[in-house]
């Protein structure tokens, strides 16, 4: 039984910056992810507040939510087996030192906060914050 499912994934300013947007969804097609819906966006303060809301008693949210609005990011839908658990192991862990060999932070990621991308941790989680950023 095949169980298909999106998520979604970001790919941070600091990998926009250093023109790694192909090589990382390179990765996520050899990966049969499938980016189905893609679009590079500037978000305000205020719009990587609310994304990021699950995360606001933590002591980084202030520093995450400046991160994530410093520069251009480009959003997508990505369409799999499995895709959020498919996506996460691809992107490795938070902190790249930290992160598998061949993984995209491992890879690419600079610190653990700028560690390149973003991926849902949930078909829940996917489902809302697909829709926070293509809304239909």
């Amino acid at each position: 039984m095949s169980n298909v499912e999106r998520t979604l994934s970001i790919i941070k300013p600091d990998a926009v910056e250093r023109n790694l947007t192909q090589e990382i969804q390179n990765i996520f097609s050899k990966n049969n992810l499938k980016i189905v819906e893609s679009k590079k966006i500037h978000i305000t303060k205020e719009e990587a507040a609310e994304f990021y809301k699950v995360h606001q008693s933590k002591q980084f949210y202030s520093d995450l939510c400046s991160y994530l609005s410093s520069g251009p990011i480009v959003v997508m839908i990505l369409e799999g087996e499995n895709s959020v658990a498919l996506n996460r192991k691809i992107m490795g862990a938070t902190d790249p030192k930290n992160a598998e060999d061949n993984t995209i932070r491992k890879l690419y990621g600079l610190s653990i906060d700028k560690n390149s991308v973003h991926g849902s941790d949930s078909i829940e989680n996917a489902k809302t914050e697909i829709n926070f950023f293509f809304k239909d």
